[in-house]
């Protein structure tokens, strides 16, 4: 919803909105919010609402511990399961310091930066989402115990229990604003994935924190809980979030159909991506859980590329005209999706800027092929460690996200990783 500042006012005064909650992350991602009652949303637009930063892992130390948060109109959406009277309100923020000046470890602010750059260098970028996740039943005392059900790939009722909960969640997510393109059970027992329609990289990001924020709270009213851990169960399909980019240059999308021939600025931002993936793999896959999930279940194991191939880390799915775009398979959903597509973004436009060779497809599945084939390919790296380690050297990620950005994300997520409940 495009909203200016007096729009949202007057909504809040005609709609019955007594509760606004102000939104923003950590720098791995993890959703926080402020909840101050709607008298307080035109101070909030014009001086922010200050927080204790202190307190936010990674943010600031005790000694300067006050930022601020300045809710950003576009994002104004009503929340459908906390009806009137009294309805709630909900923005996504931007981070300042007390002088007014950006907050440097804003995760919003670098992915807003980078889409900046590309459209300095004439490009827009349109991202999608396909994110998957486990529903588990509970015990007495809330606990996970078992998947919903043991459904596989594409199943329905009565082996797919989610069918219901997955329509409860598109609904949801219609009345929000977000447009769910598909919905089907995945290759996991109780395993569900639903996809949504291409936009540009920060809608993209602020709409995939909305939605695990629904999909949770619609499994808690249904006495279910959602898992976005990468890698739930040891012997089952783990989660992936497969990203979908497209580029356009002058409204015209740079991705063709493999008989039309691929453009050159589609094969260098292509290579560039698959150059970055690498350096980048901690971010995309940030704690030690994701490195359970590589090379099975159609998650990747190499850098290389195909149509249509789903054990590459990047395919060029079947598609026509603007729905053809790459495919990014690697990242899981314990990401945070602004720094995670401010990277991939970026290693794109370094691969056009440096007209990067795309090299050459590898058609075979990269699961039973011969060493003769792999032994030519760059592996992902195949654990928390091996990540860890080169993240650190990456000059290329320090330089998009920036130092401070950098070195708190860089000296903190194996800790992260060990409390967070996905």
């Amino acid at each position: 919803m495009n909203s200016t500042v007096q729009e949202v006012l007057g909504f809040v005064k005609e709609n019955d909105v007594k509760f606004i909650r102000l939104g923003f992350c950590d720098i791995f991602g993890t959703q926080k919010s402020i909840q101050i009652m709607a008298s307080e949303l035109e101070y909030a637009f014009e001086n922010g609402i200050s927080f204790d930063a202190h307190a936010i892992i990674g943010f600031r130390d005790i000694v300067h511990s006050d930022l601020l948060l300045f809710p950003d109109p576009v994002t104004m959406v009503v929340l459908p399961w906390r009806p009137g009277p009294g309805r709630v309100m909900r923005f996504f923020c931007d981070i300042r310091n007390p002088d007014g000046s950006v907050f440097s470890k804003d995760c919003r602010f670098v992915l807003k930066r980078v889409v900046e750059r590309a459209q300095k260098m004439g490009y827009s970028c349109k991202m999608g989402a396909e994110c998957e996740f486990y529903l588990f039943k509970l015990d007495e005392n809330g606990k996970r115990t078992t998947p919903l059900d043991n459904g596989g790939y594409l199943d329905i009722a009565p082996l797919d229990k989610g069918q219901d909960i997955r329509r409860e969640i598109c609904l949801t997510l219609e009345e929000m604003g977000i447009q769910p393109e598909t919905s089907l059970h995945e290759y996991g027992p109780g395993q569900n994935e639903i996809g949504f329609k291409f936009s540009d990289a920060l809608e993209c990001a602020d709409n995939l924190q909305t939605f695990k924020t629904v999909v949770k709270t619609i499994a808690a009213r249904n006495g279910l809980d959602a898992s976005f851990k990468p890698k739930p169960l040891a012997k089952a399909a783990g989660n992936a979030l497969h990203i979908n980019l497209s580029l356009a240059k002058d409204g015209v999308n740079v991705f063709k159909n493999a008989k039309d021939g691929h453009s050159k600025i589609a094969e260098s931002f292509i290579a560039g991506i698959l150059a970055k993936t690498p350096e980048i793999t901690l971010f995309l896959n940030p704690i030690e859980n994701s490195y359970e999930r590589f090379g099975e279940f159609e998650a990747p194991k190499y850098v290389s590329w195909s149509h249509q191939n789903r054990s590459q880390l990047v395919r060029i799915p079947a598609a026509i005209a603007e729905k053809v775009r790459m495919e990014l398979r690697s990242p899981d959903t314990a990401l945070n999706p602004y720094i995670a597509f401010a990277l991939i973004l970026s290693a794109g436009l370094d691969g056009i800027e440096n007209k990067l060779p795309l090299p050459p497809a590898v058609d075979a599945d990269l699961y039973t092929a011969d060493e003769s084939i792999t032994k030519s390919l760059t592996p992902l790296p195949n654990s928390f460690e091996k990540s860890m380690s080169l993240a650190a050297h990456s000059a290329f990620a320090k330089g998009v996200l920036g130092d401070e950005l950098f070195a708190q994300y860089v000296g903190n997520v194996a800790e992260w990783g060990q409390w967070i409940e996905l």
